[in-house]
């Protein structure tokens, strides 16, 4: 089950979310240095890390689960995001080149299903970049963050289930390794804690990171059967009016 999208929203215009996604951004950035001239594309709630993309990817555009919700991003620019089923994108197949799953494959009641809908609109040889909570940590038995819902994994988990719906595993990062503690005095810590306890304690992270790549030999992955579903069509801005910020400004 996805956490609305309102109350992730607005975990990420507290202090912690602030200091969490400073330093889950930096650790994504650091995967991918250079994405000029392709289109990126964010599954889930991945907004909080799209923005450093937007100045060199040829398009950057979200979509947010049906099941959770949709807010308008980037605050006061012509919106960027839409509501999608996760497991039935309104794309093309092999029309994106990367994809930013945050917030999103632990809450979907058909992961397997996401994933190949994320293979399928994958270019050849694309990439994913998956972010789930990591199931050993303190930040996946606590609700007070947006980690702490959803089904965590471990990195060997998070990996298998890649390979069995035809992707490659390149490499596995781990990020938020400072614990979710809300205290200004701890958030002001957090980055030396995060650059010290990611060699010394690994255990301790919060985020389990993986970066893969799209198999283009053998046939597509087998997808279930198509649900018919409504049209999503745009609303009216004042009709949400209470969902139009999303609280991050850069």
């Amino acid at each position: 089950m996805f956490q609305d999208v309102v109350d992730v929203r607005d975990f990420y215009q507290t202090p912690l979310g602030k200091v969490t996604r400073q330093l889950l951004r930096a650790r994504i950035r650091g995967m991918w240095p250079d994405v000029r001239g392709q289109s990126v594309l964010g599954l889930g709630f991945a907004t909080p890390y799209l923005q450093p993309f937007r100045a060199e990817a040829e398009r950057v555009l979200a979509m947010m689960p049906a099941g959770q919700g949709v807010v308008h991003w980037p605050h006061d620019e012509p919106n960027l995001t839409a509501l999608a089923d996760e497991t039935e994108l309104p794309l093309q197949d092999y029309s994106v080149d990367r994809i930013l799953m945050v917030h999103g494959l632990e809450g979907s009641d058909h992961p397997g299903d996401m994933l190949r809908e994320a293979w399928r609109v994958l270019a050849g040889g694309g990439r994913l970049l998956v972010v789930v909570p990591n199931r050993r940590s303190l930040w996946a038995q606590l609700e007070r963050t947006p980690f702490g819902f959803g089904q965590p994994y471990s990195a060997g988990q998070l990996s298998r289930l890649l390979r069995k719906h035809s992707f490659t595993p390149l490499r596995t990062e781990r990020s938020l390794f400072f614990l979710p503690f809300r205290n200004r005095s701890w958030l002001r810590a957090a980055g030396g804690w995060e650059a010290f306890a990611r060699h010394a304690l690994p255990g301790l992270a919060g985020a389990v990171i993986i970066e893969a790549t799209k198999q283009v030999y053998g046939a597509m992955p087998v997808k279930r059967a198509r649900r018919r579903m409504p049209a999503m069509m745009p609303v009216p801005a004042a009709a949400t009016r209470n969902l139009t910020r999303d609280g991050m400004p850069d």
